[in-house]
């Protein structure tokens, strides 16, 4: 079985917060807002992990109401929905994202981003795909107030659903 999901983040860019996009701080007078570390990338790629499997999105799983994923390195996410996707027999074929920002430039740090994620989900840095791109200065992100990222996967499975007629 073989099935394929999409994941979508956005997160504002405010002073004094660190950058962190794919596990990896990235020296930057901004960093993005949000309840955990705020890393657009690995969110992006959570979602479209667990919409891939049928689940609920990454909020519903690591809630922002919940004090213990208060500035959590959202690698912790990735950590455990592996966890569940070898409980559930899913295993990630790949994973193509891109991260939307005028600043600062990402591709220095694409390298190290792939090997943190990988740790992650348990696979090669070879099946994971991160692109760079700007907004054209076009909208919030063109305007460098926040960042974006789009993430798609593959999963594959030996498992076969039982399905009841209804």
């Amino acid at each position: 079985m073989i099935r394929t999901g999409i994941g979508y983040d956005v997160h504002k860019l405010v002073k004094g917060r660190k950058l962190v996009i794919g596990g990896v701080e990235i020296p930057f007078e901004y960093g993005l807002l949000g309840h955990s570390d705020g890393d657009v990338l690995i969110h992006a790629m959570a979602d479209a992990i667990l919409g891939a499997i049928g689940k609920r999105d990454i909020g519903f799983f690591f809630p922002n109401s919940e004090p213990r994923w208060k500035d959590v390195s959202s690698s912790v996410f990735l950590n455990e929905i592996s966890q569940l996707l070898a409980k559930e027999n899913w295993k990630v074929e790949n994973i193509d994202s891109v991260v939307i920002c005028e600043q600062p430039k990402i591709s220095p740090f694409i390298d190290e981003m792939k090997i943190k994620i990988s740790l992650s989900l348990g696979i090669d840095p070879s099946q994971i795909g991160i692109k760079a791109t700007t907004n054209e200065k076009l909208g919030f992100v063109g305007r460098a107030e926040g960042i974006a990222a789009f993430a798609s996967c593959l999963l594959s499975s030996t498992h076969v659903p039982s399905y009841s007629s209804r």
